[in-house]
């Protein structure tokens, strides 16, 4: 740019001058005629430079409208689309290495947006960025800080999985209105809005009741279901699996008696004893075994009136008489559970009793053990399996900001039962539709189960999408290193957007390849005897090549918010922004104080 202006002006002044130059005016006319040529041979490249200038000093946010969204994923049905960028590769890295050993402040004005916008600026173009939908089956991570993005990126890819028409879970702690409504609208814009269905505890009225005991073959399922959101300080913890038999038995107990399991249930004959629920499936099971049974019980009941009497009665009648001939696992397990002492079994259980209690107190009682025999409760039933079969769009509120702990239960319970579908469609299903999981927070919701549909998801047709702010919230959540090694080794692809925990910066950065960059070395020296005129010095400059970063991790804190580095499944590795899915919101004026309106 200061040769094209220097030889233009040159050139005018020359043009100027040579009229009143009172000698020779040959010399400037040729110096005119000259300047003007040579200048224009710099108008490209200062273009180019002011342009290049121009995308260092960054954009302004980008909005989308659905309706836009909804006609580019037409054109692209088999893609999923994660905003603008380009390919990062060595070139770019070594850019950034000298841009900012220079000073990014010479060449771009300081601005007050967040963030260093001109890393983005350092490709002279950027286009859409595309992945392929079957690469997504091997599941994505987004990784970055409060307020960077994520659930912006959230919002966008739950928007293109509704409008393909696929089944879409969405489990969100923090309960983010906007990306609800994002969902809502979604659905409405793919014309079928029925297929919409929200959960959320802090508003019981309008939820769906949600079973999620629906999916089992087997008793002992339900049971692994319970006890996997159970605390543990060990894989072998001797309370949790005692409270995993007696599960076992009341479970099978429960479905010997012809009755549903469900979460309240459980609880009352867990808390309350078995005794009802022993008398409920002896009785039955001698009718069905023993026609007659009455006269013989005369004998073991006596003058029995109360429920743990009558129990007992029942159960010597079973072991002397029926058990001979008619023997029943279930019933010796419900019998074993019945004859233990109360006191152990109460210590026993203890670890048990929290879990159930938080997700049958107060309104979620009937929300997560739905009752279909209740007339006076209008509000829709469904579970994991039939929003699944449906192709439905469901928003699962878990409302953590108000009680932690009991949206941490919940969102386990319903990925464990999600972990039993998945298992029912791998072992039956044929033809799976995909099925798209959504965990915002999900360090609030790890448990053994998601590990489980992290590892054999895929062939299940599950693809999971998991968001978290930084990699330590999945070794403090488990209480194992290793098993949150466990969660970031079966996620092939890697968002991060702006990340300020430094141990999270070297793990994204280390994943990436490494490159080779060029560095400057320079050296000078003097030296002088004690003879004065013996002085000597010396000046240096080496250029070396050393391995590097392909993106250095101080620059993922540096990152502006929706911006972000990727790790497509593949290898590809894009630096890419992302848009807003919406329209700007209207901004107001500002507000005038009242003695200056005077």
């Amino acid at each position: 740019m200061a040769a094209l202006v220097g030889w233009l002006l040159l050139g005018l002044v020359a043009a100027a001058l040579h009229r009143w130059w009172p000698l020779h005016q040959a010399p400037f006319q040729v110096l005119a005629a000259l300047s003007i040529p040579l200048g224009l041979r710099w108008l490209a490249p200062a273009l180019r430079h002011g342009h290049r200038q121009a995308k260092l000093a960054g954009a302004a946010l980008s909005f989308l409208t659905l309706t836009q969204l909804r006609d580019q994923c037409r054109r692209h049905r088999d893609d999923l689309w994660f905003g603008w960028g380009f390919d990062w590769n060595s070139e770019h890295a070594q850019l950034s290495l000298d841009l900012i050993r220079a000073g990014p402040e010479r060449f771009v004005p300081v601005q007050s947006q967040l963030g260093a916008h001109w890393l983005h600026g350092l490709a002279a173009r950027e286009t859409p960025v595309w992945l392929p939908v079957e690469h997504s089956a091997g599941h994505i991570l987004i990784v970055g800080t409060t307020g960077a993005g994520k659930t912006r990126l959230l919002d966008l890819l739950v928007t293109q999985a509704v409008l393909r028409g696929e089944a879409v879970v969405i489990i969100d702690p923090k309960g983010d209105q906007d990306l609800q409504e994002s969902a809502r609208r979604a659905c409405a814009q793919s014309g079928q809005p029925e297929r919409f269905v929200s959960f959320h505890p802090a508003f019981p009225d309008r939820s769906h009741r949600i079973d999620p005991l629906y999916s089992f073959n087997r008793a002992t399922e339900i049971a692994s279901r319970i006890a996997a959101i159970m605390p543990s300080v060990s894989g072998n913890d001797p309370f949790k699996s005692f409270s995993q038999m007696a599960l076992s038995h009341v479970i099978g107990g429960v479905l010997a008696a012809g009755e549903r399991p469900n979460l309240m249930n459980l609880r009352r004959y867990l808390e309350g004893g078995v005794d009802p629920l022993v008398v409920r499936v002896l009785t039955r099971y001698f009718d069905e075994h023993a026609p007659g049974w009455e006269g013989q019980a005369a004998r073991f009941l006596g003058k029995a009136q109360d429920t743990p009497a009558r129990a007992a009665g029942l159960v010597r009648l079973y072991r002397e008489t029926v058990r001979g001939e008619h023997p029943s696992t279930v019933i010796d397990g419900l019998v074993s559970l019945f004859a233990h002492d109360k006191v152990h079994f109460a210590k026993m259980v203890a670890s048990l009793f929290p879990i159930l209690n938080m997700l049958t107190a107060g309104s979620l009682g009937p929300l997560l053990s739905p009752d279909s025999a209740d007339a006076q409760d209008a509000r829709p039933i469904t579970a994991m399996a039939s929003l699944v079969e449906r192709a439905q769009v469901a928003y699962i509120g878990l409302d953590s900001l108000s009680d932690g702990l009991v949206g941490a239960a919940i969102g386990s319970i319903l990925i464990a039962d999600l972990a039993a579908v998945a298992g029912d469609r791998y072992n039956y299903g044929v033809n799976h539709r995909p099925v798209n999981v959504f965990i915002d927070e999900a360090s609030e919701v790890v448990n053994d189960p998601m590990i489980q549909l992290l590892n054999k998801g895929r062939g299940a047709g599950l693809r999971l999408t998991i968001a978290t702010q930084t990699f330590a919230d999945f070794a403090a959540r488990t209480g194992s290193e290793a098993k949150a090694r466990q969660v970031l080794s079966n996620l092939n692809t890697l968002i991060a957007l702006r990340v300020l925990d430094a141990e999270t910066q070297e793990y994204v950065t280390a994943s990436l390849p490494k490159v080779r960059l060029k560095t400057i070395t320079r050296t000078q020296g003097t030296s002088t005897q004690q003879d004065l005129l013996s002085h000597s010095a010396n000046v240096g400059e080496q250029l070396k090549e050393e391995i590097g970063d392909l993106f250095q991790p101080a620059l993922l804190g540096m990152l502006p918010n929706l911006h972000y580095i990727a790790r497509l499944a593949g290898g590809r590795i894009v630096k890419g922004r992302l848009p807003i899915l919406g329209t700007p919101k209207p901004t107001l004026p500002p507000l005038i104080p009242m003695e200056l309106k005077r």
